[in-house]
C-alpha cells in the first residue's frame, strides 16, 4: 500500500515540479479499512502546499471491492516531496504549475 501511494505521489509531485522528486517524509498515514486479495486499488492525489523546493502531496487510496463491488476509502496520507536536480540536490519548484493533462 505504502509503495503504491509513494508511486502515485511521486508522479503528481514530478508533474508539478517538472522534473525529478524524492520522498522525504510520510505524515499522517491513516489505515482506515483493509485491502483484500482481488480488490482494485485506486490512488488519488492533490498537490497541497508548495514551498521553495518541497511539496505536500495529499493522497487517498480507495478499494474497488472484488473488482466489481462498491468502493471504500482504505487509506489516506500526506507525503512531502522535494524537487531535485541531476546530482540529487534540492532545486526550486517552478512558480507556475503546468496545465493539467
Amino acid at each position: 500500500m505504502l509503495s503504491q501511494m509513494d508511486l502515485a505521489g511521486g508522479i503528481a509531485a514530478g508533474q508539478r515540479a517538472q522534473g525529478r522528486v524524492v520522498t522525504i517524509a510520510v505524515d499522517k498515514m491513516k489505515f482506515i479499512r483493509p485491502v483484500h486479495v482481488g480488490d482494485v486499488l485506486c490512488v488519488y492525489t492533490s498537490v497541497g502546499r508548495v514551498g521553495t523546493s518541497s511539496m505536500e502531496i495529499k493522497l487517498e487510496a480507495w478499494a474497488l471491492r472484488h473488482r466489481f463491488g462498491g468502493r471504500e476509502k482504505v487509506t489516506e496520507a500526506i507525503f512531502t516531496m522535494v524537487a531535485v536536480d541531476d546530482q540529487g540536490k534540492p532545486r526550486p519548484v517552478p512558480k507556475d504549475a503546468p496545465a493539467p493533462q
